[in-house]
Parts: C-alpha cells; sequence; structure tokens
C-alpha cells in the first residue's frame, strides 16, 4: 500500500472542498429544519463527476475507485456537510452504481450507468426488512417466476431515496430458506422501476438526516421481465456483498468526516471561549478528551484506506471493511461527543450545529450494519465460534 496520493487526490479533495464551502453548516441546518432534500448539492456532485467516480469510462464515469470515492464523502463530510457528504453519494453513487457495474449485463449498464454517472438517474437500494433486520438472508421479499418473467411481493423498510428513486435495486427470494441447502442460496437481485402502481412509498419520521427521507417500501404483484434480474438468479448473495463492503467504508468515511468537521469547530470555539480569564482550550480537561479521541480517529482512516485499497485490487476485504467501521464510528462518535462538551451549554443550539452532527453520527452505529454485527464478523476472523 503506498501512501503517496496521486495527483487526482488533491484535485478530488480540493473540488470536495470547494462544494463543501458552498453549501456549508447553515446550509444543511436549513434543509434539515424543512425537510428538504438538497436537489442543487445533488446536481453540483453530478456536475463535479463525483456521482460517477466507481463507474468506468466508457459509462460516462471516472472509473476511479473506492478510495478516491472514500476521500471524496470524507472532505464533504469534514468540511461542513456533515453526514450529507456521504448519504448523497453511497447509496446510488455507491451501491447501486458497483452493483450494475459488477453484476450487471452490457444491456443493463448502458441502460443506467451513463445517467447514473450524471447524477440524472436515483436508484434506492431495498435490503432490509420489518423482521428480518440485520439478518438479510432472512428476507422475506418473494420473486416467483411468471411465464417470462417474475412477480415480486414484499416489504422494505429504510430504504433511502425510496421517495424520489427513478429506479429500486430489490433483494428477494427466488427459493424459500427452507428450500436451499445454504441460507445464502436463494437469494436475486432485480432492477425495478419505482412509478410501478404496485409500489407504494411511505416515508419514516427520524431523528436526523431529514433532508433525506428513508422509507417503507410495499410491493404488490409487481411484474418483471426476465431482463430486470441483476446477476444470476439464486446467486444475489454474492452480488449483494460486492455492495457492502463499499457501504461499510463509505460510512466509515462519514464517522472520520463528521468528527474531523466536529473537532475543528470544538477547537476554534476553544481558542476564543475565555473562562478564568484564559482561553477553555488551556484547560486539558478540554483539550484531552477531544485529542485522544481524534487520535483514534486518525487510526481508523488508516484502516478505512487499507480496506479501500484492498477493494480497488479485487482482493477480499470483508474483515478489514469492518474493522474499519466499527473502529471509525466508535472514534468518531467519542470524537463528536468530547466536541459538543467543550461547547458546553450552546453544544446543545442548534445554531452551533454539533448537537445534529451528534444525532448524524450516531445512525452509523446502527447502519449499514451494527456495531455488534461487525464485531461478530470480525469475532470470527479472529478464530472465535460463529455466533449467528
Amino acid at each position: 500500500m503506498d501512501f503517496e496520493a496521486p495527483p487526482e487526490h488533491a484535485l478530488i479533495r480540493s473540488t470536495a472542498s470547494d462544494i463543501a464551502s458552498e453549501y456549508d453548516p447553515e446550509y444543511w441546518r436549513e434543509r434539515e429544519a424543512e425537510g428538504e432534500f438538497a436537489a442543487d448539492f445533488w446536481d453540483e456532485l453530478g456536475e463535479a463527476g463525483f456521482h460517477g467516480l466507481l463507474i468506468p469510462e466508457e459509462y460516462g464515469g471516472a472509473g476511479m475507485g473506492l478510495q478516491e470515492m472514500g476521500l471524496a464523502m470524507e472532505t464533504l463530510c469534514a468540511e461542513g456537510c456533515g453526514m450529507a457528504g456521504t448519504w448523497y453519494l453511497v447509496v446510488t453513487a455507491g451501491m447501486a452504481a458497483i452493483a450494475l457495474r459488477e453484476s450487471g449485463t452490457e444491456s443493463q449498464k448502458e441502460t443506467y450507468l451513463t445517467d447514473v454517472a450524471t447524477g440524472d438517474r436515483i436508484f434506492s437500494f431495498a435490503i432490509t426488512e420489518p423482521e428480518a433486520g440485520t439478518n438479510t438472508l432472512n428476507v422475506g421479499t418473494r420473486a416467483e417466476r411468471d411465464g417470462d418473467g417474475y412477480v415480486l411481493n414484499g416489504k422494505k423498510a429504510w430504504i433511502t431515496f425510496a421517495d424520489r428513486a427513478d429506479n429500486m435495486i430489490l433483494v428477494t427470494r427466488t427459493t424459500p430458506r427452507d428450500e436451499v441447502d445454504k441460507p445464502t442460496q436463494g437469494l436475486s437481485l432485480f432492477v425495478v422501476d419505482m412509478d410501478d402502481p404496485g409500489i407504494e412509498v411511505s416515508p419514516i419520521r427520524k431523528h436526523a438526516i431529514n433532508y433525506s427521507k428513508s422509507c417503507e417500501v410495499f410491493v404488490e404483484d409487481v411484474r418483471v421481465p426476465e431482463t430486470a434480474l441483476l446477476g444470476e438468479e439464486g446467486e444475489g448473495w454474492w452480488h449483494l456483498v460486492e455492495t457492502l463492503n463499499p457501504e461499510r467504508v463509505g460510512f466509515a468515511a462519514a464517522a472520520t468526516g463528521i468528527a474531523e468537521l466536529a473537532v475543528s469547530k470544538a477547537v476554534d470555539y476553544a481558542n476564543d471561549r475565555e473562562v478564568f480569564d484564559a482561553p477553555i482550550g488551556t484547560h486539558q480537561a478540554v483539550s484531552f478528551p477531544i485529542t485522544q479521541a481524534y487520535t483514534n480517529v486518525e487510526t481508523a482512516r488508516l484502516m478505512r484506506r487499507k480496506a479501500a485499497w484492498l477493494f480497488d485490487r479485487g482482493e477480499d476485504c470483508g474483515y478489514e471493511t469492518n474493522v474499519a467501521k466499527a473502529a471509525a464510528v466508535e472514534a468518531g462518535i467519542d470524537a463528536v461527543y468530547h466536541a459538543m462538551q467543550a461547547f458546553g451549554g450552546w453544544g446543545y443550539a442548534v445554531e452551533y450545529d454539533v448537537e445534529r452532527w451528534w444525532r448524524e453520527i450516531n445512525l452509523t452505529r446502527l447502519a449499514p450494519v451494527t456495531q455488534q454485527m461487525a464485531y461478530n464478523h470480525i469475532a470470527t476472523e479472529m478464530g472465535f465460534p460463529r455466533s449467528y
């Protein structure tokens, strides 16, 4: 692994920083309060080429890798966008782009990837279900053969962009779990048009990130052709895995980015705010907890870079992505907590934004996989007996 950054990384960082300076914390405070999707920010990401970072050049993308996407996400988060810096990229430009790139037919790539690269097409990615939760192998959404197509039925929950997506990648079972030899068998992915009358979307009221809706999605008797199948029938788990590792890298970038943002604001405040005739930053009870937490953020950042580097090389990176996600989340939450404490009572005030970043970063403890499930994976890799 080479720690010398190529020239394009400096360009990605500067471009992301320029965008973040235009869409600053006050902008996101307003979008959050109004519950309004930031369409102008979405378009700006498209014009900068960020939606196409992971898409091959022949489909209008940049042909870059997860290292570049992680850098873009982290910089956007750290320079003022908070969670939006990752949120607006991770599903369509990350998960959907990789699923189509790696598992799609030539026709699917030509149909979807060019529009994704420009930001003209939005995807949602429907995995989670109310009953299955984190255990994706227990999904109950069914896809049943019907002549030259399939009929889809089921219910999904916490699906990002479902309220405004053009298409959805739907995770289903084409063979029930009790009819397969291994639980990883029998899953299949489908590309679904969101304007189908059999799809109903209902936004979920939530605690934060209200500039993007998270939704329940009801799928009733939705008929799709064979050409909607993404990858091989029954092999959907392995197609899905191709997207889960990048998603975890993306949320690791969010955690370290938001931590950097909150810490930078806390350091500025600690230099300006005076108590007992000195800036509060001179008191080690203020500076040391933030410093200690940020040291762990820097360490987690390195593991995220390693996981992305392995992914871009086509190597197994499940262990590294789980370590990166788990470490970044714990370090990031700790850093934002102590940053908020540095503001004292003002840390609870909306106008200083840190309370919003606190709400945002706590989501990463639960998504895209819970910390407990990440630790389960890591423990198994360490040699502990499998616990699930």
